[in-house]
């Protein structure tokens, strides 16, 4: 029953770690006022009918602190993709000169910055709220192995672990945020 308690733990502690990759991945998509690749990814273009991510389909530089440039490498893909960064409403307008797309970053005002970081707080919160759920569908799995024949002690320790993960990753949660929001506070 011991081995069966280390396999809950490890598959929580897993599922933590992704919810923490998510959020890392959704935290890198909010921009902080600087330019980055990062702003285009999950933007999908239609090429040739199949939706395909921008990155595949175009070069993407960061020409400065505050351009990107996007290259197609087929010229009819201009458009396409000019569409599919509107449609995602990044905040920001492309901008073609009919052989690559500038995206040009504003200056982020104090108003602007405080509305990206409620964002990645909203985000950070989600993140929360999987990893609760997470504890709570591993305390169940524990307590379902106890009605099963674990004992009760080995039924508390493997709680207490599941809870120390618990407090672990939300800790690493707000460090996250924390650190996001100094970034985009101190451009």
């Amino acid at each position: 029953m011991s081995e069966e308690l280390d396999l809950i733990t490890d598959d929580t502690a897993d599922s933590m770690k992704k919810a923490i990759g998510h959020l890392e991945l959704e935290l890198t998509k909010i921009r902080a006022g600087k330019a980055s690749p990062a702003i285009v990814e999950g933007i999908h273009v239609d090429y040739y009918g199949a939706p395909t991510p921008v990155s595949q389909v175009a070069n993407i530089t960061v020409l400065d602190a505050r351009t990107v440039s996007i290259q197609p490498w087929e010229k009819n893909m201009l458009s396409p993709i000019e569409r599919a960064i509107m449609q995602a409403n990044i905040g920001i307008t492309p901008q073609s000169d009919g052989v690559q797309i500038r995206l040009f970053m504003p200056p982020l005002t104090e108003e602007r910055r405080r509305e990206l970081f409620k964002k990645a707080s909203g985000e950070g919160e989600q993140t929360k709220v999987a990893i609760r759920n997470i504890r709570r569908d591993s305390i169940e799995h524990i307590k379902k192995l106890q009605k099963d024949g674990l004992s009760e002690d080995a039924a508390k320790d493997g709680e207490k672990a599941i809870q120390e993960l618990t407090d672990k990753f939300t800790a690493l949660v707000e460090k996250h945020l924390a650190a996001k929001e100094k970034d985009m506070m101190s451009m």
